[in-house]
């Protein structure tokens, strides 16, 4: 091989290197600005239920006709804690194999089944599409429903 050959095979095999390594950081950029994302929107839905959770007068006017305000104020309060153990499955800092743990844990409190009870078929529908969210959904579905078979008289 030519020396001119080989300079120009080593420049190739750098080039195409160079354009792999910055395609790839691309990538992870795009995914970290898809998580920064992630965790704006959540905190913006988590400072949105702070304020309703809270403030009765805001609460009356969202809650559902057929709800008592105090009730309602106490099932956002439960969203937020569902909300935020969301994020964190969704940003990967809860593995697969504990997600069922974690929504058992939830599941153990009546605020929670009866936040799931009223609104789980919602969050289910909102998950259609979203892998990640409809794992989650199906998660505290179970746990609700194995809480629900422990302990009938509660449910």
């Amino acid at each position: 091989m030519k020396l001119s050959t080989a300079v120009l095979a080593a420049g190739a095999a750098v080039s195409l290197t160079t354009a792999a390594v910055g395609a790839a950081r691309l990538r992870q950029d795009a995914r970290h600005q898809g998580e920064r994302n992630e965790a704006i929107v959540a905190r913006n839905q988590l400072d949105w239920l702070a304020q309703l959770s809270t403030n009765p007068g805001l609460a009356k006017l969202w809650a559902p006709e057929d709800m008592d305000v105090q009730e309602y104020m106490q099932l956002l309060q439960a969203n937020q804690l569902i909300c935020s153990l969301s994020l964190r499955d969704r940003l990967g800092f809860v593995r697969d194999e504990r997600l069922p743990f974690f929504a058992s844990m939830v599941m153990n409190s009546d605020v929670y089944r009866r936040y799931w009870a009223r609104f789980g078929d919602f969050r289910a529908q909102e998950a259609e599409g979203d892998e990640r969210a409809e794992r989650f959904a199906d998660a505290l579905s179970r746990a609700a429903q194995a809480h629900s078979h422990e302990h009938p008289a509660a449910a």
